[in-house]
C-alpha cells in the first residue's frame, strides 16, 4: 500500500480533521488567522493526525464503537500541538525555509511566530477539555510537556561534540516520537481498549516516530533541497550532533573526527560539507543510521500484531515502511 492509497483510505476522516483545524484556528485577532492559516496550509503530510484516525479505525474494524468523531478531534489537537512546535522550532533554529517555502518567522517575524505558537498550544488544550476525559488530558498534557523538554535537551546538545548516542536517542524520543506515541495511544483510549492494546499502540507510535526522525536526520545530508523542503545541511550549520555525525566521529580517522568535531562545536560545517559527506560515506554513518531506522520500523510493525487484519492495519504497516525508507 503506497501513500496515496493510505491517504485515500483515511480521506473521509481527514476531511473532518481539516475542517476542525480551520474552524478552531479562527480568532478575532487578524494576525492569528493570517499566520495560523499560512502554517497549517504549508503542505505537510499530516502524518500524526492521520495515524490517529487510521489506528482508531483499525481498532474499531467491526464498527462496534460509536467514535462520534472524537478520533478526529484528537487528531486535530495533535496537529495543533505539532504545528506549535514547528513555529517555535523555526525561531530557535533561525530557519528560513520549511516544506519548500518561507518559514512563518521569516515572513511574519519571530515575535508573531512565538505568540501564535502559544495560541495553538492553548487552543489545543481548550479542545482537550471539551472532550471531558481526564485520561486523554493526562496523555496529551504529558506528551506536550515532554516535547518541550526534548526541545530544551536538543538546545543543550547543540554545539556539543561530546553528545552521546544515548542522549541523541533521548532527544528523538522526546521531541518527535512522544507525539507519535500519543497519537496512536489515544486511538486505543477512545475505542476503550484494554491496557495491553493501549501499550501496543503506544509502542507502535513511539517506534514509528523514532524511525521517522532518524530518516529525517539522514535526509539532512542526502535529500534534494526542493524535495525535502528545507536547506541541505541545516542540522550541520546549526551545530546539531545528530546520529550520522556522532557515528562518523566514533569511527572516522583522526582528521575526520576533528573535522566533524569542529563543525558541531563552531557551526561552520557548511564550509566543509563535501568533506563531511565523504567521511560519512567512508565510515558507513548513513547506512548505520538507516539500519537503525529500519529496526525501529520493524519494532513498530511487530507492535501491530495485536490488531485484527484489516485495510487499516495494512495502512499502518505500510506507514512504518514508508517512514523508514522515504526520501522526502
Amino acid at each position: 500500500m503506497d501513500i496515496k492509497a493510505i491517504q485515500a483510505l483515511s480521506q473521509h476522516d481527514m476531511n473532518k480533521v481539516n475542517e476542525l483545524i480551520h474552524g478552531q484556528l479562527h480568532s478575532d485577532v487578524a494576525l492569528i488567522n493570517q499566520l495560523g492559516i499560512y502554517i497549517v496550509n504549508a503542505g505537510g503530510k499530516r502524518m500524526r493526525p492521520m495515524l490517529t484516525v487510521l489506528t482508531a479505525q483499525a481498532l474499531n474494524h467491526d464498527q462496534s464503537i460509536a467514535l462520534d468523531d472524537r478520533h478526529c478531534t484528537i487528531a486535530a489537537i495533535i496537529e495543533f500541538i505539532h504545528t506549535a512546535t514547528l513555529l517555535h522550532d523555526d525561531v530557535v533554529d533561525e530557519s528560513n525555509m520549511r516544506r519548500g517555502r518561507e518559514t512563518a518567522n521569516a515572513l511574519f517575524g519571530n515575535s508573531a511566530s512565538v505568540l501564535v505558537g502559544d495560541f495553538l498550544y492553548t487552543r489545543s488544550f481548550q479542545m482537550m477539555t471539551k472532550l471531558g476525559d481526564m485520561h486523554i488530558m493526562d496523555i496529551l498534557s504529558d506528551a506536550t510537556n515532554i516535547v518541550a523538554e526534548g526541545e530544551v535537551l536538543q538546545l543543550m546538545n547543540c554545539n556539543d561534540p561530546d553528545t552521546t548516542e544515548e542522549s541523541y536517542m533521548q532527544v528523538i524520543y522526546c521531541k518527535t516520537a512522544k507525539l507519535f506515541e500519543a497519537a496512536t495511544r489515544l486511538a486505543a483510549v477512545i475505542t476503550k481498549q484494554d491496557s495491553k492494546v493501549e501499550q501496543a499502540m503506544a509502542d507502535y507510535g513511539k517506534y514509528l516516530g523514532t524511525a521517522f526522525q532518524l530518516v529525517d536526520d539522514i535526509m539532512d545530508y542526502t535529500a534534494d533541497a526542493q524535495e525535502m523542503g528545507k536547506n541541505v545541511g541545516d542540522d550541520l550549520s546549526e551545530g546539531k550532533p545528530t546520529l550520522p555525525l556522532l557515528y562518523t566521529m566514533a569511527h572516522g580517522s583522526e582528521l575526520q573526527k576533528q573535522l566533524v568535531r569542529d563543525a558541531i562545536e563552531h557551526g561552520n560545517g557548511m564550509e566543509h560539507l563535501d568533506e563531511i559527506l565523504d567521511a560519512m560515506q567512508q565510515t558507513g554513518a548513513l547506512k548505520y543510521t538507516q539500519k537503525k531506522a529500519e529496526i525501529e520500523a520493524d519494532k513498530a510493525i511487530n507492535a501491530l500484531s495485536i490488531l485484527p487484519e484489516s485495510d487499516y492495519k495494512k495502512a499502518l504497516t505500510a506507514l512504518a515502511h514508508i517512514a523508514a525508507n522515504r526520501s522526502a
